[in-house]
């Protein structure tokens, strides 16, 4: 996620802090400093970061039940709003996903149980003002876990209870009609949340906001995997394409630009592999700060992945789901540079599967190229 700081790794897992999780803080601590001194200011940050270490552990309960399945978690990002976990996929089966699901709520009740224990068994009812400095720190934490538990198992997306809902509508519909349902679900909920900020909860509305763009993305997110189960990476990528080559400079890349619709330039060596791909961001921004002479290779991306022609195009779409990756270089036998898959591309393909009344065997594009005689 853009905008975030790496600030440490458990297991192959990088936790990152988002820069408005900082301000949050900052703003945190100015409020509180204004009704209380530095004292409050103190008390009301501190018990901010243990609130949001019971929210890391919340998303590591869902890490360790995804690895479970063979589920690996890239990162974590700390938002002012909660955390997310990136896995690499979502179990389709429903019990797995609903498993996942559940553990972070199950975690955040196990926190609460045990503060609750240390408490004596005794849990004030001004605990729930979490901004009242008058009550103990655990027992605001105790009340706090329990509402991030009920919080979050409301059946609306990207929560853990939009997965939960999703979870058991595929059983008996399966899961592209329960990702449906589930998204409609959480969208109304979103509207529902907003109608209620509006009476004077801005939060409300920005977490309004934040579920309806979850539970549209998520549907895409499905909708893109289900149209391309069955169809090959080079059913998908592009065949006509200018390229570079590594003694290439970026003026060599805009006259490429100027002539062509292209707006991802491969940079291709002698032997035809891929060595990296030039954008059309990155054009710009080199030929305004180091000049039309810079060598190609020194502004390219280098991370760029490649997969062979024959591989399944859900390979692609998770590739660059996860990397968020301009393109991706699609080879033949021979470790040749034969196609791209981009993002613009993929969608072309989405509109053109969902206007076809009835998806055939073979779609138009989908004739045999020279890479498929070979």
């Amino acid at each position: 996620m853009g905008w975030s700081i790496p600030i440490g790794s458990v297991k192959g897992t990088v936790i990152r802090v988002h820069f408005t999780f900082l301000l949050f803080l900052v703003w945190i601590a100015v409020t509180h400093y204004a009704q209380g001194g530095r004292d409050a200011a103190f008390q009301g940050v501190i018990f901010i970061l243990l609130l949001f270490l019971c929210v890391l552990l919340h998303e590591f309960g869902h890490v360790l039940a995804a690895r479970r399945y063979g589920v690996q978690t890239p990162d974590i990002t700390l938002l002012p709003i909660g955390g997310v976990a990136r896995l690499e996929r979502i179990p389709e089966e429903p019990s797995q996903e609903l498993i996942v699901a559940l553990a972070g709520p199950a975690v955040n009740l196990a926190i609460a149980a045990v503060l609750y224990l240390l408490l004596g068994g005794v849990l004030p009812r001004e605990s729930m003002e979490v901004q009242n400095a008058g009550v103990s720190l655990l027992a605001r934490l105790a009340s706090v876990n329990i509402f991030l538990a009920v919080f979050n198992l409301i059946p609306a997306f990207p929560m853990d209870g939009g997965r939960v809902l999703r979870a058991v509508l595929a059983y008996r519909l399966g899961y592209s009609r329960g990702t449906q349902i589930a998204a409609t679900v959480g969208q109304v909920v979103a509207f529902g949340l907003g109608l209620l900020g509006l009476m004077g909860n801005p939060l409300l509305i920005f977490i309004a906001v934040f579920v309806y763009l979850g539970a549209a993305s998520e549907a895409h997110a499905v909708q893109m995997r289900q149209v391309s189960r069955g169809m090959l990476v080079s059913d998908a990528m592009i065949t006509q394409f200018e390229t570079l080559t590594p003694g290439s400079r970026v003026e060599d890349a805009v006259q490429c630009l100027i002539k062509t619709t292209q707006h991802e330039f491969p940079v291709v060596d002698g032997a035809g592999g891929l060595r990296g791909v030039l954008t059309r961001d990155d054009m710009i921004r080199a030929l305004r700060e180091r000049g039309p002479q810079t060598p190609v290779v020194e502004v390219m991306r280098s991370d760029i992945p490649v997969l062979h022609h024959r591989l399944p195009l859900e390979d692609a779409l998770r590739l660059m789901q996860n990397g968020r990756l301009p393109a991706i270089g699609v080879t033949n036998s021979e470790a040749r540079l034969v196609g791209l898959v981009t993002p613009e591309n993929i969608a072309e393909m989405m509109m053109i599967l969902a206007a076809s009344p009835r998806r055939s065997a073979r779609m138009p594009w989908q004739r045999i190229s020279p890479v498929e005689r070979t």
